[in-house]
């Protein structure tokens, strides 16, 4: 380490907890220089020439001269492919199961001496040297992945690396890879797949942060599907768009190329529109866990509440204000020493009475939960987990020890059952101190050093599911095996109440257990702007529950910035103000009267609109659909929508422009096909084509679909509907879902129509019976028929 390093160090941790980082990486580094064997010579291998073919249930076996391929297709149209053995599973991702193979889909030789198989919603062909084309029933090729390349070391040398090389359309642009601050389309450049902390707060130019992902969603004139390498190693993917009559009229294609440290080379693809897709891929990697009810109202958070006198004081602050919220969550000032699954009873020192006093006034408290432990006798969860060999460690048998909070601490094996048993049933102790809720934090995992990964040593042993291995597998499904801990104990313990638990870090599947927030999203326009990339991207890789600290974590966010923020933060599914200790404050009412007017405005449109929220909670562990959708959604063709990401749709019925500059009272709005209403003027707009929208700072610009039913709360609390005026000669609809079924059981979903007759707006709910006058009440908006919509500009 140099003097830099050791500078640096002690600038971000402090003085003795940096040089303790520092002592810290270079334990790290010993460790991997012992317990990593050196890679020596490696040989390079491609599969070779085609020897010929077995077929199974969906598909069969190509073998080649030097490798041999797995292909099967499901019978939802699913394609799995796995080279030198690769199955399905064990598998991180999968939720249960793999898909069942079409028993219609067969493998038959290909004219160019390959093979291919043919089923009803995608065909799959196997060149003669090993390329892979994913195919459309009409022949349209959407993917081709070209022949793999293996380095095998010697014997003993480690885990072969690999390179898979893929082409699609000229058209096509690439989204997901998990939370990526410059999404969410992918422009080209490298992003490695390693969660990672990245050592305070990031913006759009900072890549990788805390969840990232091997999932690739394309989308391109001929169709959209979704690719995922199943291979949860350390790995770089390397993006290039194509272009289109590049060279001599020639299209050059767009191109992957996705690098891995080791672990199997398998795929997973999956086509169909936009939502078909993420259909499928929730039915593979688990639907999406709704949040309870309260979850989707406004949450104020800060490093450094201090004391629980301070906490009544804010809670107050909203409620003199006639400020909304739902809950309050406590960061690692709350315990004792920052050590997890204790309290600081000096500053707290009735928690549970507090939690009772605010649960009065609908108030919940939500607590932070870390996974490193400090590695001290003495301390009840260091000793019991000790006890029981909970904890990880390196090749020698030595418990990995690594600097965070607390101090020096050590770290629970959570890809072990007994150890995720374990870790659960010290949630007991948080429920009883009153917290209805926990957030993951620091479970990438973090160890502090002032150079290389902050985390555990590469050499690390883990359980891995009883099959074993070391970090370099374990490291990105971490956060998710510690979110499966939590979820699970949660169930356990209050089995009447849907979990409410988010996670820094995850992987794929991590939606089974909850959601997850931005994390430290710095204070700034750019860190605005990487909010609303992350929770694009990700609601794309199958993670619809998310949200940034409002106001970004640090620093002092000017009035206008925090406003715009907010007003983003309120059209966002995790809705929750957040700080770093010794930054500005984040409640509304410290930016003057001006900015908590409209702040006010903004948390009771979003209290107006908590049935809708709902609705799409349940609707995504439904059908896939995230809460949160690129403008392409439902017009993947639509070019100009493919490349808009300053605006996005809010379920099916609501388009949202947030403000993304400083100083713009107008913005400019891409409207997709379609009539809309402006929800504030009510002037309506017929889609495509780009319209110039009033932007003031009492409000961002949303406009409503017509013919959208949206149940809102009404005055009385209950829910009504608000339809939107459907186009002459057009139908609209809209679904409702209660909150109201216990954990585990299907919701109730009502279906509405809306339709004009003789220019009046006439909703229907419709049945299996047929059409039935709504129980609701319904609030007619849009001016009717006769309003003349401005056609937007192209």
């Amino acid at each position: 380490m140099n003097g830099r390093d050791l500078v640096r160090s002690v600038r971000l941790f402090g003085t003795v907890r940096g040089l303790r980082a520092a002592r810290s990486a270079w334990r790290r580094r010993r460790t991997d220089a012992w317990g990593l064997p050196p890679r020596g010579a490696e040989r390079a291998r491609v599969p070779g020439p085609v020897t010929g073919a077995e077929p199974s249930p969906g598909g069969g076996i190509v073998r080649f001269a030097r490798s041999e391929l797995l292909v099967r297709v499901a019978a939802t149209g699913v394609v799995f492919w796995g080279w030198d053995g690769a199955e399905p599973e064990p598998s991180y991702a999968l939720d249960g199961a793999p898909p069942k193979p079409d028993p219609r889909a067969v493998l038959e030789p290909d004219k160019d001496g390959g093979w291919r198989i043919v089923s009803e919603r995608v065909t799959v062909a196997v060149s003669r040297h090993g390329g892979v084309e994913i195919r459309t029933p009409g022949g349209v090729v959407l993917r081709r992945d070209l022949p793999p390349r293996w380095w095998e070391p010697p014997v003993g040398g480690g885990p072969a690396r690999w390179l898979q090389r893929s082409e699609v359309a000229a058209d096509a642009r690439f989204f997901g890879l998990g939370g990526r601050a410059s999404g969410p389309r992918l422009r080209d450049g490298t992003y490695r797949l390693w969660n990672t902390d990245p050592r305070g707060s990031f913006g759009p130019g900072d890549d990788p942060l805390y969840i990232t992902m091997p999932v690739q969603l394309v989308v391109a004139d001929a169709g959209t599907h979704l690719a995922f390498i199943d291979n949860s190693w350390d790995g770089r993917v390397t993006l290039r768009e194509g272009e289109e009559g590049a060279g001599s009229g020639h299209d050059r294609p767009g191109t992957s190329e996705v690098r891995m440290g080791g672990g199997p080379l398998r795929c997973w693809v999956i086509v169909g529109t936009p939502a078909r897709v993420l259909r499928r891929w929730t039915g593979l990697t688990g639907a999406p866990t709704p949040p309870p009810s309260w979850a989707l109202g406004p949450q104020h958070a800060r490093w450094g509440f201090g004391s629980e006198h301070e906490v009544r004081r804010v809670v107050a602050g909203y409620r003199e204000r006639g400020l909304p919220l739902s809950a309050v969550h406590l960061d690692i000032d709350h315990y004792d020493g920052h050590r997890v699954f204790t309290v600081d009873t000096e500053r707290f020192p009735d928690l549970p009475g507090l939690a009772k006093d605010l649960g009065a006034d609908g108030v919940r408290l939500v607590s932070i939960v870390d996974p490193a432990v400090k590695a001290e006798p003495g301390n009840e969860v260091y000793d019991s987990g000790a006890a029981g060999g909970a904890f990880v460690r390196d090749t020698r048998g030595r418990e990995v020890r690594g600097e965070v909070w607390p101090g020096e601490c050590v770290y629970p094996d959570f890809t072990a059952p007994r150890v995720r048993a374990w870790w659960g049933g010290l949630y007991e102790e948080r429920l009883a101190q009153g917290f209805s809720g926990v957030w993951h934090d620091m479970n990438e995992p973090v160890a502090f050093a002032p150079f290389g990964d902050m985390t555990l040593p590469r050499s690390a042993r883990h359980c891995l599911e009883g099959r074993g291995g070391d970090h370099r597998e374990a490291h990105n499904v971490y956060g998710l095996a510690m979110a499966r801990a939590g979820y699970e104990a949660l169930r356990k313990l209050r089995p009447e109440e849907r979990p409410f638990l988010f996670s820094r870090s995850g992987w794929v599947g991590m939606q089974r257990y909850g959601g997850t927030w931005s994390g430290d999203v710095a204070t700034g326009w750019p860190g605005l702007r990487a909010s609303l990339a992350l929770v694009l991207g990700l609601g794309l890789c199958g993670v619809p529950y998310s949200g940034p600290d409002v106001g970004g974590f640090g620093g002092s966010p000017s009035p206008e910035l925090f406003l715009r923020w907010f007003q983003l933060g309120s059209c966002l599914p995790l809705f929750r103000t957040h700080a770093a200790i010794g930054a500005g404050r984040r409640e509304p009412w410290e930016f003057g009267p001006q900015v908590l007017g409209h702040a006010r405005a903004a948390l009771l449109e979003r209290e107006r609109l908590r049935p809708y929220f709902v609705t799409l909670a349940h609707l995504a562990r439904l059908t896939g659909a995230p809460y949160v959708r690129p403008l392409w959604w439902g017009a993947p063709g639509d070019r100009a929508l493919r490349d808009c990401e300053d605006a996005f749709l809010l379920g099916d019925a609501l388009l949202v422009a947030p403000v993304l500059e400083p100083g713009a009272n107008r913005r400019a709005v891409r409207l997709p096909r379609g009539l809309w209403f402006d929800t504030a003027s009510g002037m309506a707009y017929e889609g495509p084509g780009q319209v110039l929208l009033d932007a003031p700072l009492s409000r961002i610009p949303v406009l409503a679909r017509a013919g959208a039913v949206i149940p809102v709360r009404g005055e009385d609390g209950g829910t009504g509907l608000e339809v939107w005026s459907p186009a002459p000669g057009r139908t609209g609809s809209g679904l409702v879902v209660e909150d109201r079924a216990a954990p585990g059981t299907r919701p109730v979903v009502e279906r509405y129509a809306s339709r004009l007759v003789d220019g009046r707006v006439v909703v229907e709910r419709v049945s299996d019976a047929g059409a039935l006058r709504p129980e609701r009440r319904v609030r007619v908006r849009g001016g009717g028929a006769e309003r003349a919509p401005r056609r937007a500009q192209p």
